[in-house]
């Protein structure tokens, strides 16, 4: 999904409704992320899946609110986890790039959880993107907080997570960095070694990259 895709919603929860467009969303994005530094904050350590010393790493830029990154994770995932990670062919890295401010507000709850359940808890919210990020009247907020749930994480912690201004900005920083360093202005964005191919693939494709970064 391209950064001029949908406009941008200010989740209700997080503040007054707001609606902007999405180029406003990524000046606000680099004002934000050139602020003073965030301190190094363990909720941005490394989110991954596969052995460390795999031949092949992949960087997996997405965002949230992204219906291809959805069905990027809901269709072709599963396979290769299967039959790449699992087989110790690749690990992934899951890094954050928020399109819009729900995107935002979602991706910090994701990195206030433990390590150890962000996988799960991104998975169930890109399969179930559209009762949370797209349902006419919805409470987004309290919608991303019943997945939440499931993972462990009060409603108070959501509510925290989502006015975390550190959090944020940390999160904005690496949306940045993913701009200059990789040249990213859509999701998904997979990086195969050096190799920058933006846009979801099937299987077959996903793994001709891995064969070719190897």
């Amino acid at each position: 999904m391209s950064l001029s895709r949908r406009s941008l919603l200010l989740a209700p929860a997080v503040a007054a409704p707001l609606v902007l467009s999405r180029g406003a969303f990524a000046q606000g994005a680099a004002q934000g992320a050139a602020q003073a530094p965030a301190e190094a904050d363990p909720r941005m350590g490394e989110r991954s899946s596969g052995p460390a010393n795999a031949p092949v790493t992949v960087i997996e830029y997405f965002s949230l609110t992204c219906s291809h990154c959805a069905a990027f994770h809901k269709e072709v995932w599963p396979q290769v986890k299967k039959d790449l990670v699992g087989a110790g062919k690749m690990r992934i890295v899951w890094r954050d790039f928020p399109l819009d401010q729900l995107a935002l507000a979602a991706a910090q709850v994701a990195r206030a959880l433990p390590a150890e359940r962000y996988e799960g808890f991104i998975a169930a919210l890109l399969g179930s993107q559209d009762r949370w990020a797209f349902a006419r009247g919805a409470d987004n907020v309290a919608e991303i907080a019943k997945v939440a749930a499931l993972a462990g994480m009060s409603r108070a912690d959501v509510d925290a997570a989502v006015a975390d201004q550190g959090l944020r900005r940390a999160i904005l920083e690496g949306r940045l960095k993913a701009e200059q360093e990789h040249r990213v202005n859509s999701t998904p964005t997979f990086v195969f070694g050096s190799k920058v191919v933006p846009g979801g693939m099937a299987y077959d494709r996903f793994a001709q990259q891995v064969a070719e970064a190897a």
